[in-house]
């Protein structure tokens, strides 16, 4: 359970942070000042600090420098005002995570939150090399195989300088586990480590997300952003899935390699910013550049270092060292007994193609574990949980698919409604917005979340389909 620190002298924002935070199952710390929040810090360090930047006596900027000299990578997000921006932008320069306005929107704080203690665990969870598989329930990379060597050689090498590096290779092999491991080795293991998913991130908003925007660069910008590049001065940027980047926003990362520079969304003035950039992709990039998707002088520019990352059917003899692993760690988790693996288990793991690779092996063998119920993992465990997911994900969105078909054939054989696609769009809204209701027992905030649209959008739609009326539970 991750632990969350408040500190604001607001005796009802404490108050409603700490409610709505453990219906999160978040552990919630408070403090009303910047003085106690840095002792509660000394006392334990949690995993997120959420901090506001007027606090009387020690400001909540005093307060973020002091508690960074208790933990440099400690995540921390900064609440302000509209009039008080610079100073949460300044703090996030110096390292904060990020910045919230007052008054904000609910969904939008829990999604920064998740992202600041993903944050915060990537910087603070060591990733373990070549270590014994069951003497360790870090993240590890296991392995004894030949190309495992080399990967290891080569963090080894490439850790202590400033170059680029390139990691390739198929989904699940540990590309991100790689990047952590550099990171951890490098110069600058005590700066920030920031993961941009570049596919994850829709293209509208991954330029503003990585640069950042000045206050009127387009609708919606009322104040100055600082990207997430410029927030890692110093430390690394890891860019996951660069295969996958527009073609505009490679030019400016190309920029940001060759001047050690960027603007923000808006702005005129290059600004300088030291980061080591770590990229990513599972994409044949030579074949990207013959078609035009990726531009050769980036290709050149990140390929300083690369690190190919082999498949897990080129590595079988690593399979019983990453069962093992897998075993302990989830057993682990969950408190039990490592119940074991049998040899005709072994066999059958051993004969499966793993397409996924190590992600796949891994939530094959969690799956094991738990339908084993205590005894050691046979081979029908093994092909129960490797029994394609999607397989049985398809059946049964077909079947719901086939119900929504019929559905809508009757209404369009029927022909008997004027605008019949408004009137069918309004229905499904409908049914879309009470389930959702019902699911949070009229929780309009979560139901909100539920659905991935502001408060102000569901008690707009609600009221548009006659379900304002509807009983609200509670609400933050």
């Amino acid at each position: 359970m991750s632990t969350i620190l408040i500190v604001d002298d607001d005796e009802r924002l404490r108050q409603s942070f700490e409610r709505l935070l453990h219906e999160e199952g978040y552990e919630v710390l408070t403090a009303a000042s910047g003085e106690a929040g840095l002792e509660a810090v000394k006392r334990r360090v949690p995993d997120l600090v959420i901090m506001d930047v007027r606090l009387p006596g020690m400001s909540g900027m005093e307060a973020f420098k002091a508690m960074r000299e208790v933990d440099p990578k400690l995540s921390t997000i900064i609440m302000t005002a509209f009039g008080t921006t610079d100073t949460a932008i300044e703090a996030t320069k110096l390292g904060a995570f990020d910045y919230i306005l007052k008054p904000f929107d609910i969904p939008s704080v829990l999604n920064v939150i998740k992202q600041a203690l993903e944050a915060g665990r990537f910087m603070h969870s060591r990733v373990e090399m070549d270590v014994p598989p069951k003497t360790t329930t870090s993240d590890a990379l296991i392995g004894r195989s030949q190309s495992m060597q080399e990967v290891y050689k080569a963090i080894g090498r490439v850790a202590p300088t400033d170059a680029t590096v390139l990691i390739r290779g198929e989904s699940g092999t540990g590309k991100e586990l790689v990047a952590r491991a550099i990171y951890q080795h490098s110069l600058r293991a005590e700066k920030p480590f920031l993961v941009i998913n570049c596919v994850a991130i829709p293209e509208t908003l991954l330029e503003s997300e990585l640069f950042g925007y000045e206050k009127g660069a387009f609708t919606g910008a009322v104040n100055r952003r600082v990207g997430k590049i410029e927030q890692a001065n110093g430390g690394t940027v890891f860019l996951d899935e660069i295969g996958d980047m527009p073609l505009s926003i490679q030019a400016k990362i190309l920029r940001l390699l060759q001047e050690k520079s960027i603007e923000r969304l808006g702005g005129r003035e290059p600004i300088p910013v030291d980061v080591r950039i770590i990229a990513a992709t599972n994409r044949n990039l030579e074949a990207a550049l013959t078609e035009g998707r990726f531009r050769e002088d980036l290709y050149y520019r990140l390929k300083v270092v690369t690190i190919e990352l082999p498949p897990l059917r080129d590595r079988k003899n690593d399979i019983p060292l990453l069962c093992d692993y897998f075993l302990a760690r989830f057993a682990a988790d969950m408190g039990v007994e490592n119940p074991g693996i049998t040899n005709e288990a072994r066999i059958a793991i051993a004969d499966h193609t793993w397409p996924g690779n190590v992600r796949e092996l891994a939530n094959a063998i969690q799956k094991a574990l738990i339908f084993s119920r205590g005894y050691p993992i046979r081979p029908e465990d093994i092909s129960q949980a490797v029994r394609t997911e999607a397989d049985r994900e398809s059946a049964a969105a077909s079947d719901k698919d086939n119900a929504v078909r019929q559905w809508v054939r009757e209404n369009l054989v029927r022909g008997d409604r004027k605008e019949l696609f408004s009137c069918l769009m309004d229905r499904f809204t409908e049914i879309l917005l009470a389930e959702a209701l019902e699911l949070t027992h009229g929780n309009r905030t979560r139901a909100a979340k539920l659905l991935g649209i502001s408060r102000p959008t569901l008690h707009s739609k609600m009221e548009k389909c006659g379900l304002s009326g509807y009983t609200a539970e509670e609400e933050e």
